[in-house]
């Protein structure tokens, strides 16, 4: 069952991990989180026009904000700033090192408003932490299942419990491959057309086998066996051989399974003794990198067919 988690994140997160000087700090700072991934140059907004302000998205005063106000007279200035923060926006962020007017200085306190330095350029800052916030705060699932890196393929193994999904991992990590998750992984949607798993913090780099128990997979087999986070390219889920059950034995038929809204390829292997699923995984994910490259052999190999049983003119 999936288990879809809210997305939001703590302002003083982001003030760390981008270095903003707090200019002026309200007393519950540490209880602010933002939960908007797109960010504001308030523009209109300090011109008077607020029909369209999102008070929860982080605003942006850059050089030609500063250049707008410093323009007007002291009196209307005043009035653009304090209506601005009358508005109570999440944060404001002042950019290119420039100094706040001190009526940002005033009505932030007034107001109860962060406001923030960086010496970053615009431009700079905002792609920076927009496509931190579209990270940290995609949305997400937590899905039963092991996601290994194999030959630069994030494939997510599914599967019912006692399969053998984390037994086949542990084979794909001797054989040089590694591991992102196992038993939970957490999924983001990332961008309309990415997925990227990873494992919860607690777990991570962690796997159970059953009979031995809680295993370190860093430190068994070393750092170069294990990585944080990987694109989710290709679902393989595993079942029970059914005696009978016609499998696809060519490969022409497509599947495709979704995920937060977004349909990745998927395959079904069928799991019985004797088969080796880590190396089935490994030719899975090689012939999936051909077909990204513009081979399908499954088709090339169908054609030959029909040519070699074409009638003869």
């Amino acid at each position: 069952m999936d288990q879809l988690m809210s997305a939001s994140i703590k302002l003083e997160k982001v003030i760390q991990e981008f270095n903003l000087e707090i200019l002026n700090k309200p007393n519950d700072l540490n209880e602010r989180v933002i939960t908007q991934s797109a960010v504001n140059r308030p523009g209109l907004p300090l011109a008077g026009f607020f029909d369209c302000f999102v008070p929860e998205r982080i605003q942006v005063i850059g050089r030609m904000e500063h250049l707008y106000l410093e323009k007007l007279p002291p009196e209307e200035r005043k009035t653009r700033i304090k209506e601005f923060y009358s508005k109570q926006p999440v944060a404001v962020v002042v950019s290119r090192g420039m100094e706040p007017f001190p009526e940002a200085m005033k009505y932030a306190k007034k107001y109860n408003v962060p406001l923030l330095h960086t010496k970053r350029s615009t431009s700079q800052f905002i792609a920076a932490i927009i496509s931190y916030l579209s990270v940290t705060l995609a949305p997400k699932i937590t899905r039963h299942g092991v996601l290994v890196e194999v030959y630069g393929e994030g494939i997510l193994i599914l599967g019912d419990s006692g399969i053998g999904k984390s037994e086949t991992a542990i084979e794909l990590i001797k054989r040089g491959h590694r591991l992102i998750a196992d038993d939970a992984v957490e999924i983001s949607r990332v961008s309309d057309i990415t997925l990227v798993g990873r494992a919860p913090e607690i777990i991570r780099h962690y796997m159970e086998l059953r009979g031995i128990g809680i295993i370190d997979i860093r430190r068994i087999y070393g750092t170069g066996a294990v990585k944080d986070s990987e694109k989710i390219q290709l679902i393989v889920k595993l079942e029970h051989w059914v005696q009978g059950k016609m499998y696809d034995r060519m490969g022409l038929e497509n599947e495709y399974q979704e995920i937060l809204g977004i349909k990745i390829p998927s395959i079904t292997i069928p799991v019985r003794p004797g088969r080796n699923l880590a190396v089935i995984l490994e030719i899975a994910a090689m012939n999936f990198r051909l077909k990204k490259m513009g081979y399908n052999t499954a088709e090339e190999f169908n054609r030959r067919l029909e040519e070699e049983f074409k009638p003869k003119q």
